[in-house]
């Protein structure tokens, strides 16, 4: 039993030191992690959680940011990021047209890039969960990882899949919580990306 439990620490040991470069820091090109932050606004309101998304992926020590309409867009910017994220306004429960032609026009496959999403719609229960997913499903079809946000609350630690904004009558434009929210998503998606590549 003794010489058993030996064998198994030394496995683990020897393991430890193959398994530590998955954490590491990024050698390809120091320590830069590109992030593409793309949208799509009809009133501005998605702008505003993109422009957040991206302040929180700036935050981030080595991360270079690009935000820009996903109208404006191409392959090469899928090509050269380590990670994307993805705004839409929430259109009968779904995504934007125009982000769904983006995403169906993708060429590069995306594999092992980090991604994450993000939405806003004018109700409560709108769709907008659904658009999140609706484009998170289309990262994992195209080989992504995807991350969600983090959050904390009296001790107690959770996560979302993605982060979303209610910006109707009810609750008109994004408000502050909502903007932390995408800074703190844009946060997450950049330091997985870090951390991954």
């Amino acid at each position: 039993m003794r010489t058993t439990l030996w064998a198994v620490l030394a496995v683990l040991a020897s393991s430890a030191g193959w398994a530590a470069p998955l954490s590491a820091a990024p050698a390809e090109r120091g320590d830069t992690v590109r992030v593409l932050v793309l949208y799509h606004s009809d009133t501005g309101h998605t702008r505003a959680l993109a422009e957040a998304v991206a302040e929180g992926a700036r935050s981030v020590p080595g991360a270079h940011v690009v935000l820009k309409p996903v109208q404006e867009a191409g392959n090469a910017d899928l090509e050269t990021c380590d990670a994307l994220l993805i705004g839409t306004p929430t259109f009968w429960g779904s995504v934007a047209t125009p982000v769904k032609e983006f995403i169906d026009g993708q060429r590069p496959f995306m594999g092992d890039k980090v991604g994450g999403a993000f939405a806003t719609g004018g109700s409560d229960g709108g769709g907008k969960e659904l658009a999140v997913l609706a484009v998170l499903t289309a990262m994992l079809n195209n080989g992504m990882i995807v991350a969600g946000p983090h959050y904390e609350d009296e001790g107690f630690r959770f996560g979302g899949f993605g982060v979303a904004a209610t910006t109707g009558k009810d609750d008109p434009g994004v408000d502050e919580a909502e903007l932390e929210r995408g800074r703190v998503l844009g946060e997450r998606v950049t330091r997985v990306a870090m951390r991954y590549r």
